[in-house]
């Protein structure tokens, strides 16, 4: 079976109805990020069609967008599509802050 963009438009048509609706974004308009979506679609299905043997998934990603085709028992592999969030305004965790500090060893005596 041949795929191609069509047969995931429900699940495109979903995450855009999602990323217009909760998701702010600064780097990509909603227009852009449905050409995105489709650019990033025609990708993991590339990957996936050209998946190595035993290999389950094709996927296809950037900084705002993930897309997953994964194999199932039918012809039609199941599509995820997640909207990798992160904020500008969020703070570092401190495991991150406290891994440059040196401690001093312990003193013997």
């Amino acid at each position: 079976m041949t795929l191609s963009a069509e047969q995931f438009e429900p699940e495109l048509r979903a995450a855009l109805r999602s990323y217009e609706r909760h998701i702010v974004c600064l780097e990509q308009l909603p227009d852009e990020a449905k050409e995105s979506l489709r650019s990033l679609l025609a990708k993991a299905i590339r990957a996936y069609e050209n998946r190595e043997p035993g290999l389950r998934h094709g996927i296809a990603l950037n900084r705002q967008i993930t897309i997953i085709l994964s194999q199932t028992e039918t012809a039609r592999p199941l599509c995820g599509i997640y909207f990798n969030l992160h904020s500008p305004y969020s703070r570092k965790s401190r495991a991150k802050s406290d891994a440059g500090t040196q401690t001093e060893p312990p003193s013997e005596g």
